[in-house]
């Protein structure tokens, strides 16, 4: 099975380089990282895992199994790494965590680990209610939440849909389990995808993302 990356996204039309480029910046600097969509088989794994491909050298990504004892432990011998939930979310497929899992994640994640999961959520703000309202999170704990990606699946049959990112959100603070959002790309009625705000959070420089953006171009076909 052939590994998807970043480029391939951006040749299938999942994303544009400029998307693709600051998806690689964000696990390259260790951000936390939220792909959601609604219906299944959006491509938020897909999306998530092309990411977390460009994440330092030697930096270990917990795949936890989803058991509030996996992840109380990692709590215990904090290395930098990233803890990759399979979801956040009621339903129950044994990688994904809600209650008393989801508070034990956050506890964890304190010990400074990075936060890398996908969540069944209709945008950037069903997210934070889910995790700060329906699960309890305190605003400092989801004020460490930096990058929202928001997907969607167009087509009914399973062998002809389509996937598209459709907004990117940059999340400056959470207050009263709301997010200050900034808003950085959205898909337009045309299915273009926009940049609207630069992002201002991460180290890297415009040229920074650019040069990768321009990389990426290379790699899918697209000079």
């Amino acid at each position: 099975m052939t590994e998807i990356t970043l480029p391939t996204l951006v040749q299938n039309g999942t994303m544009n380089e400029d998307v693709a480029a600051l998806l690689w910046t964000v696990a390259a600097e260790k951000r936390w990282l939220i792909t959601a969509a609604v219906p299944r088989k959006a491509g938020k794994s897909t999306v998530l895992e092309a990411a977390l491909r460009h994440v330092p050298a030697r930096t270990p990504l917990h795949r936890l199994d989803g058991s509030l004892e996996e992840i109380r432990r990692l709590g215990r011998s904090p290395d930098g790494g990233y803890l990759v939930v399979g979801e956040i979310s009621t339903e129950p497929p044994p990688r994904y965590i809600w209650g008393e899992k989801v508070a034990a994640l956050f506890e964890t994640l304190r010990a400074g680990f990075s936060l890398a999961t996908t969540m069944h959520a209709n945008g950037v703000e069903d997210v934070f209610k889910q995790i700060c309202t329906d699960n309890g999170i305190g605003d400092q704990d989801a004020s460490r939440i930096q990058y929202v990606v928001v997907i969607e699946r167009t087509g009914d049959r399973d062998e002809s849909y389509r996937r598209h990112v459709v907004s990117v959100h940059e999340i400056e603070v959470v207050k009263g389990g709301k997010p200050s959002a900034r808003l950085l790309f959205r898909r337009t009625e045309a299915g273009r995808i926009e940049t609207v705000d630069r992002p201002r959070l991460l180290a890297a420089s415009a040229a920074d993302l650019l040069r990768r953006a321009r990389l990426i171009q290379r790699q899918a076909g697209r000079i």
